[in-house]
């Protein structure tokens, strides 16, 4: 049986903000080591894991609680070519500090207007 929209709204919701904050740190990281000889960039694993529940969706199945619970955000070493740890670059890095952020204000938009919704939609739309 599938989870209702708004769990796994809210789940997938924070499952996002959660990986947001983690890429914060991440990139707060790899910033305050720019000149540490031998560093290796972090980077955050979890758009791969999320395009698997994607697939679910495309596919035509009700997506629930137990394709999200799969999904987790996690801290890894950043790899560049031919496999090698990247090296941190500063202006890539603020150029990132800058797109989460933005990111991060639009998922705690869309959270925002999914609790405003949930009122009407529990009251059938009557006041």
């Amino acid at each position: 049986m599938s989870d209702p929209v708004g769990n796994v709204t809210t789940a997938a919701l924070a499952l996002a903000l959660d990986a947001a904050a983690l890429r914060q740190q991440a990139i707060a990281s790899n910033i305050a080591n720019v000149n540490t000889p031998g560093y290796g960039a972090l980077a955050v694993s979890f758009e791969e894991q999320l395009e698997d529940a994607r697939r679910t969706l495309r596919a035509g199945r009700a997506l629930d609680g137990s394709e999200l619970s799969v999904v987790q955000p996690a801290l890894q070493s950043a790899r560049g070519p031919e496999g090698l740890p990247a090296a941190v670059q500063l202006d890539t890095e603020a150029a990132k500090l800058a797109q989460n952020s933005v990111h991060f204000q639009v998922l705690l938009k869309s959270l925002s207007r999914h609790y405003a919704v949930l009122p009407s939609a529990v009251s059938d739309g009557k006041k």
